[in-house]
């Protein structure tokens, strides 16, 4: 509950922080007034950039969770070493007593 309380006002704010440029975009009940006829940044698409976009997508999420799994798996390796050189390091006699 508390991080509910702590997380309602950052969301508020990024709200309205956020709706203001998007309904700038919407267009008046008169008409469309868009001067880019609904055109995005790209510029007009077809069948062809669809498609090629989406074997890109297609692509991408594959390599992008094999990455992360070799990231993980890679922490976890070091992580097991350094478990094991403390305990290496916890049964010398050298290191056990104090002064």
């Amino acid at each position: 509950m508390r991080r509910l309380l702590l997380a309602l006002p950052t969301t508020l704010l990024w709200l309205a922080l956020v709706a203001p440029p998007a309904w700038a975009g919407l267009s008046p009940p008169g008409g469309n007034t868009d001067p880019t006829g609904g055109q995005g940044t790209y510029g007009e698409t077809n069948d062809k950039v669809v498609t090629n976009a989406a074997f890109i997508l297609i692509a991408a999420f594959p390599l992008l969770v094999g990455l992360l799994s070799a990231l993980q798996w890679k922490l976890d390796k070091r992580k097991a070493a350094r478990k094991a050189a403390q305990k290496a390091r916890s049964t010398r006699a050298e290191w056990a007593g104090g002064w």
